[in-house]
């Protein structure tokens, strides 16, 4: 399932639903079919979701992708947070009425 993340001031994001779940539920935010950031929240998830890539592992570990040996990087949920920070610190800058909503099918 797929999460759309959309913003007033920028453009939408889509993201897997078990990388929104994570990062959701580390702002504290339910993972609902239906969300809102409204912009006083912004900035402040934005810091809380930085702290949590410092915080992260070091980068992420390689998996073999097939048997010659050649190995593919997983994708860390680092790197996946970028785009939402991205989008919470420039729609954060925005206008009174700014804000964020995600919508996905279903709760997830």
């Amino acid at each position: 399932m797929l999460v759309r993340f959309v913003s007033s001031e920028t453009g939408e994001i889509l993201m897997f639903a078990e990388a929104a779940r994570v990062l959701l539920q580390a702002l504290g935010k339910e993972t609902t079919a239906r969300g809102t950031f409204t912009r006083l929240e912004m900035a402040a998830a934005a810091q809380v979701l930085r702290e949590a890539i410092k915080r992260a592992e070091a980068p992420p570990a390689e998996q073999p992708s097939d048997d010659e040996g050649k190995k593919e990087p997983v994708i860390g949920m680092g790197q996946r947070a970028w785009p939402l920070i991205d989008m919470l610190e420039r729609t954060a800058k925005g206008g009174h009425d700014a804000n964020i909503v995600w919508q996905a099918s279903a709760d997830f």
